[in-house]
C-alpha cells in the first residue's frame, strides 16, 4: 500500500504539491496496466475461442456443396524489371485477397467490444491462390503477414510479393514499343462450384473489362517504362478433362518504353553512320581511301549487330525496327561498296584496255552533266593562245626564213619552193591553220615530185602529226574516262542521300508510339522538383489522390 499524503512537512524541494503529483501519475499508470491486462485477456479469450476447434484444412462454408467466394485484387508498387532476353517482367504488388469465414464470427459485447483481430495466416484457412504464368520457382505467397479478421467473419489478407511473371515481348518497335504483359491469377485446387474467384471492385460480368484493374495509388514510377492501362478481366474456363469450371482473373499491365535512351545511345550512332556512307562519294574518285571508309562503317555495324543482340530476345518471328535500320544501313554499306569499285574501275580505264562506247559519251558526258548541276572546265588544243604576241611573230619570222633556204636549194626552182614554203607554213604550230596537215594534204602533195629531203621532211611531219594527234586522243579518251567516273560519283551521291533520307524516314517514323498521346498512368509531373521539397511532396500526394479517386 502507498499512502499519499503526510503530517508533516517536507525539506528541501520536495513540497507536498509534488508528493500529490507523483501520487495522481502513479494512480493513473495502474489503471492503465489493468486495463490494457484485461483487454489484453479479452483478446486472448477470444483468439483462444477462435482457435481451440478450428481447422485450416477445411474449406470455410456451412455445407459441403456451398460455394465460397474469394475476391481478388491487385496494388501494384513497383515496376521492378522487364527482361526482354529471357521474356519475364518482375513486379511488386500486394495481393488482396478477401473471403468470409463463418468459423470466425464472435460477438464483440462479449469480449470487452473488440471487433477486429489480427491472426497470424500460418493458423488459418487460405485460399490457395496462385500466378499460372508464373516464370520462377514461387507460384504463391511467401510472406505470410497476418490476415485482418472482423466480427462478422470478413477476412482481409493482403501480402507483398515480388512475381516473376512471363511476358511474351513484341520486339517489332523496338526501341519504340509498347508491350502489354499478363498476370493470371486462380486457385489451383478448388474449381469454381468451390471457390468462386472474383475482382474485389468494378466486377460486372465476364464480358465487360474493368478499366482500372490494379490500385496505383502506392506505384513507385519506373525509370524506363510507362503504364498506360491496367485493365483486368475474369474468365471462366472449362478444360477438356472437367465439368466443373475454373475462374481466374487476368491482370493486364500495358507499358510503353521511355525512349530517350535508346534514342540516344543507340539511334542517333546509326543515323550517324549510316549518314557517313553518303561521304563516300564525295571522295575524290581516284581515292583508295574510299573503299576503307566504306569497310570501316560495315564493321561499326557489326557491333551495333551484335550489341542488338544482347538486348533483344533471339526470336524469328519479327525483325525489331532498329534491326531493320541497321540492316537497310548495311545493304547501303555494301552497295556503296561496290559502286565506289565500280567507280574506281572506271576511273583508271584508257583506250589501251577499254573503247568507251557512244552511249556511255553521250549520256555521261553530255546529258547527266547538266541535270547534275556539273560543270567540265573547256581546255584549248593548241597552245599558241597562251603565247605572247612577241614570242609568235619572231617564230613566224624564223620559219619563214627557214622555208626561204629550203626554196634555193630546192631542184624545182620556184614553183617547187613555193609549195614547200606553203606546206612547211601549214605544219607549222603557229601558222593560220587551227589544225596540223591532214592525211589527204600530205597525200595530195606527194603526188607532186619532190626532192629527197623535201619527201622525207613531208614524212617526217606526218609522223610528228599523227604522234600529236593519238597523243591528244589517248589523253582526251582518259580524261573522259576520268570524267564518267566523277559524274557516276555524283550520280550515286544524289541516290545514296535520298535513300539514306527516305529509309531513316519510312522505318523509324513507322513506330506506333511516336504518335501515341496516351498519358501514362499514374500521371505524376515530379520528375523536374527537387526531391524531398515542398513542391515534390504536393505533387506526390495530388498524384496519389487522383490515382486513389479512379480506383474507387
Amino acid at each position: 500500500m502507498i499512502a499519499c499524503g503526510s503530517g508533516k512537512p517536507f525539506s528541501g524541494r520536495w513540497t507536498e504539491h509534488h508528493v500529490y503529483r507523483g501520487c495522481l501519475w502513479l494512480a493513473t499508470v495502474i489503471v492503465c496496466i489493468s486495463t490494457a491486462a484485461e483487454g489484453s485477456s479479452d483478446a486472448k479469450r477470444l483468439y483462444d475461442d477462435l482457435m481451440n476447434k478450428y481447422n485450416k484444412l477445411i474449406r470455410p462454408v456451412p455445407t459441403n456443396t456451398g460455394t465460397l467466394t474469394v475476391s481478388l485484387g491487385l496494388k501494384l508498387t513497383q515496376l521492378i524489371d522487364v527482361n526482354e532476353v529471357d521474356q519475364v517482367i518482375t513486379t511488386n504488388v500486394w495481393v488482396r485477397q478477401e473471403w468470409n469465414d463463418y468459423k470466425l464470427q464472435w460477438d464483440p459485447a462479449e469480449y470487452g467490444n473488440i471487433t477486429v483481430l489480427y491472426i497470424p495466416s500460418e493458423y488459418m484457412w487460405l485460399p490457395d491462390i496462385v500466378l499460372y504464368n508464373n516464370a520462377d520457382g514461387n507460384y504463391e505467397v511467401t510472406l505470410m503477414t497476418k490476415a485482418e479478421v472482423r466480427y462478422t467473419g470478413a477476412v482481409r489478407w493482403e501480402p507483398p510479393a515480388i512475381y516473376k511473371s512471363y511476358c511474351l515481348i513484341n520486339v517489332e518497335y523496338f526501341p519504340y514499343d509498347q508491350q502489354s504483359c499478363k498476370m493470371k491469377f486462380g486457385s489451383w485446387t478448388y474449381d469454381g462450384w468451390a471457390v468462386d474467384l472474383k475482382p474485389i471492385r468494378g466486377y460486372v460480368d465476364d464480358k465487360t473489362e474493368i478499366k482500372i484493374g490494379m490500385d496505383l495509388s502506392e506505384y513507385y514510377p519506373s525509370i524506363e517504362w510507362d503504364i498506360l492501362h491496367v485493365p483486368a478481366r475474369r474468365h471462366t474456363i472449362f478444360y477438356p478433362c472437367c465439368s466443373e469450371p475454373y475462374p481466374d482473373i487476368t491482370f493486364t499491365i500495358v507499358i510503353r518504353r521511355k525512349t530517350l535512351f535508346f534514342t540516344v545511345n543507340l539511334i542517333s550512332p546509326c543515323v550517324a553512320i549510316s549518314f557517313l556512307t553518303i561521304l563516300v562519294f564525295y571522295l575524290p574518285s581516284d581515292s583508295g581511301e574510299k573503299v576503307t571508309l566504306c569497310i570501316s562503317i560495315l564493321l561499326s555495324l557489326t557491333v551495333f549487330f551484335l550489341l542488338l543482340a544482347e538486348i533483344i530476345p533471339p526470336t524469328s518471328l519479327v525483325i525489331p525496327l532498329i534491326g531493320k535500320y541497321l540492316l537497310f544501313t548495311m545493304i547501303l554499306v555494301t552497295l556503296s561498296i561496290v559502286v565506289t569499285i565500280t567507280v574506281l574501275n572506271v576511273h583508271f580505264r584508257n583506250p589501251a584496255t577499254h573503247r568507251m562506247p557512244r552511249w556511255v559519251r553521250r549520256l555521261f558526258i553530255q546529258i547527266l552533266p547538266r541535270l547534275l548541276l556539273m560543270r567540265r572546265p573547256t581546255h584549248r588544243k593548241d597552245n599558241q593562245l597562251n603565247m605572247g604576241p612577241n614570242r609568235y611573230h619572231q617564230e613566224e619570222e624564223e620559219d619563214s626564213h627557214a622555208l626561204n633556204r629550203g626554196r634555193r636549194h630546192s631542184p624545182y626552182g620556184g614553183a617547187a619552193g613555193q609549195q614547200q614554203q606553203q606546206l612547211n607554213y601549214n605544219a607549222s604550230p603557229y601558222g593560220q591553220q587551227d589544225n596540223l596537215l591532214t592525211s589527204q594534204d600530205v597525200d595530195h602533195l606527194r603526188r607532186r615530185p619532190y626532192s629527197s629531203d623535201v619527201q622525207r621532211a613531208i614524212d617526217g611531219i606526218r609522223f610528228i602529226a599523227d604522234h600529236i594527234r593519238e597523243t591528244d586522243s589517248f589523253g582526251n579518251t582518259v580524261q573522259d574516262w576520268k570524267y564518267v567516273a566523277m559524274v557516276l560519283d555524283r550520280l550515286f551521291l544524289w541516290i545514296f542521300s535520298i535513300a539514306c533520307v527516305l529509309g531513316t524516314l519510312l522505318i523509324i517514323l513507322r513506330a506506333p508510339s511516336l504518335y501515341d498521346t496516351t498519358e501514362a498512368i499514374p500521371k505524376k509531373l515530379c520528375y523536374n522538383v527537387t526531391p524531398g521539397s515542398d513542391e515534390s511532396m504536393e505533387c506526390l500526394f495530388e498524384a496519389k489522390n487522383a490515382l486513389s479517386f479512379l480506383y474507387t
